[in-house]
């Protein structure tokens, strides 16, 4: 089979979505911040090799590459497909990942959380990775909902905005009225930064 990769753009102007006719990751997914994360997945670590790239994120049969937005897009994303299409034949989508058992292993036991996957199954998460990316729950104390945005998403300015007020407001729908959602890193909740 020829394997064949088509690029999308994604709503943040520093992330392209490389799409291809096979899988990438066969279950969950991963975001690589620098080549030295990449021990077992040689086709993430060649990516970093092109320059300003600052995340690349692999996920059911896309991988998401995120620069620093001081490259033109047409000086690296011929060299980016290219490199894709190399390693894509000796590709395991099955490749281990350190963090998976790291990142899951906090937050999965607990029910209310389940229930707040199940929410953004549904509804949030459909559209992030049409775009290019997902969401993380980091920690939840009852009421405080940490997210942090990965892919596409992780630097684009209205997923920080626009996506945080929609989680904030179905979850406050179909879960508790109460909910604060913040992204990890943000010490007070956005609603709170003034009207917009």
């Amino acid at each position: 089979m020829e394997i064949k990769t088509m690029i999308q753009s994604t709503p943040n102007p520093n992330a392209l979505k490389f799409v291809l006719n096979v899988p990438v990751k066969n279950e969950g997914k991963v975001t690589y911040k620098n080549a030295s994360q990449c021990e077992h997945n040689p086709m993430a670590k060649a990516l970093f090799t092109v320059p300003n790239i600052t995340e690349v994120y692999f996920f059911d049969n896309y991988i998401t590459v995120t620069q620093d937005g001081n490259v033109d897009w047409d000086q690296i994303e011929e060299q980016i497909k290219k490199l894709v299409l190399e390693y894509a034949p000796t590709h395991n989508p099955d490749f281990e990942v350190e963090e998976d058992k790291k990142a899951a292993a906090p937050v999965s036991d607990d029910p209310e959380i389940a229930k707040i996957n199940e929410i953004l199954d549904n509804t949030i998460r459909p559209g992030l990775q049409m775009d290019g990316g997902d969401l993380h729950i980091v920690g939840f104390d009852g009421i405080n909902l940490t997210v942090s945005y990965q892919g596409a998403c992780g630097s684009c300015p209205s997923s920080t905005m626009g996506t945080l007020r929609a989680i904030e407001s179905i979850l406050r729908d179909q879960y508790n009225p109460e909910i604060v959602v913040q992204t990890e890193g943000s010490a007070m909740p956005e609603h709170e930064h003034g009207s917009h």
